[in-house]
């Protein structure tokens, strides 16, 4: 193989397929780069055998060929070259060498009949969704992913594929999100799948703020073609929760408020939080609001903000980070809240279909 590419080209190819390689892998060719040169393209394939990223760059092939290279000195070696044109050659002996201008570089890699092949899951069921519409109800719901292993069931975001809609849902059982957008799918095209949360991040990361991405599925995986990278997945097999029963009624008696008010005061406020004592009080009387913690032997701190309200005095304890995490995603000026009772979950909806809930927690 003998290739002449770009240095940012390449750089970026390799910045985008080197997260899925673990440092703890067992096997030393999953911590190798696969590199592919056939007719005027390049492509780099990383996989830790759950998640597959291959990303194709051009670039001028003088000689067709394939090797790995070892993924995290390689990057760093691309990562430092000077920006100029870059040429790989690879010899027999599975050695490449990386020149640019007046550097050289030799690694030493396996041979690519040891590298896996990545599943083929062209001729399989398909949807066509926009870019920014996914990247959106990635954002509104991957935070609420449980990150315990235990629960393995909820380490991932439920695709709810419908004749007229898909929603994403996610939660770690002391909060939910869900995310409904109206599109026109395919008769016959109905799916219910959990993506892992490795995959949601690096499908997060590779989404633009335009084009399409595809989707395609089979039993236990599934594909996200996004223009020159493609994103292969293990689903998390087992039976996601029944969100739609623990939706609460709509409460009339909704509290508006400035969100980035709420925000600015949440994140304050929880600095007097700790490990023993995470919860933050809201009082809630005719147009104010108070957030407040008194933490023993730590302090105090309390901020009072003005919202429409005209409902009853409720005073409620929540965790701020769960509140922190959805506001700071959310795009409108103003929020409504609905806040029932120091038992009941508190819940935001949105215009665009969305809604977050979140338990309270004992105030001590």
């Amino acid at each position: 193989m003998r290739v002449q590419v770009d240095k940012s080209s390449i750089q970026k190819a390799v910045q985008q397929v080197q997260n899925v390689v673990s440092a703890k892998n067992t096997l030393p060719i999953l911590s190798n780069i696969l590199i592919e040169a056939s007719k005027d393209k390049l492509k780099l394939v990383a996989t830790d055998l759950d998640i597959g990223i291959s990303c194709t760059i051009k670039a001028n092939i003088i000689e067709e060929g394939a090797t790995t290279v070892p993924a995290k000195k390689f990057s760093d070696i691309i990562k430092e070259l000077p920006n100029n044109t870059v040429l790989l050659t690879t010899k027999k002996n599975n050695s490449t060498q990386i020149e640019c201008d007046k550097c050289y570089f030799k690694v030493m890699g396996l041979p690519k009949e040891e590298f896996p092949k990545l599943p083929d899951l062209h001729n399989k069921e398909t949807l066509l969704i926009k870019q920014p519409d996914l990247k959106a109800m990635i954002n509104m719901t991957e935070f609420a992913i449980s990150r315990d292993e235990t629960r393995y069931v909820l380490n991932g975001i439920l695709f709810v594929i419908k004749a007229n809609s898909l929603t994403l849902a996610a939660t770690d059982g002391r909060r939910l999100a869900i995310m409904e957008k109206h599109m026109s799918i395919q008769s016959g095209v109905e799916r219910r799948m959990i993506v892992p949360a490795k995959t949601i991040h690096e499908l997060s990361r590779a989404l633009k703020d335009e084009g399409d991405v595809k989707l395609v599925f089979s039993d236990n995986q599934v594909l996200f073609d996004i223009d020159d990278v493609m994103i292969i997945s293990r689903l998390i097999e087992g039976e996601f929760p029944n969100y739609e029963q623990v939706i609460p009624k709509e409460n009339k008696d909704k509290v508006v408020i400035n969100r980035q008010a709420l925000l600015d005061a949440a994140r304050r406020v929880s600095l007097f939080t700790n490990s023993d004592s995470q919860a933050i009080k809201i009082d809630l009387v005719k147009d104010r609001m108070i957030i407040s913690k008194n933490t023993p032997d730590v302090g105090e701190a309390k901020e009072e903000l003005d919202v429409e309200y005209k409902g009853p005095e409720i005073t409620v304890g929540f965790n701020p980070n769960y509140l922190i995490d959805v506001l700071r995603n959310l795009r409108k000026d103003a929020v409504a809240m609905e806040l029932t009772s120091s038992e009941k979950p508190g819940v935001i909806r949105t215009e665009d279909k969305y809604t977050y809930i979140v338990l309270p927690m004992q105030l001590s």
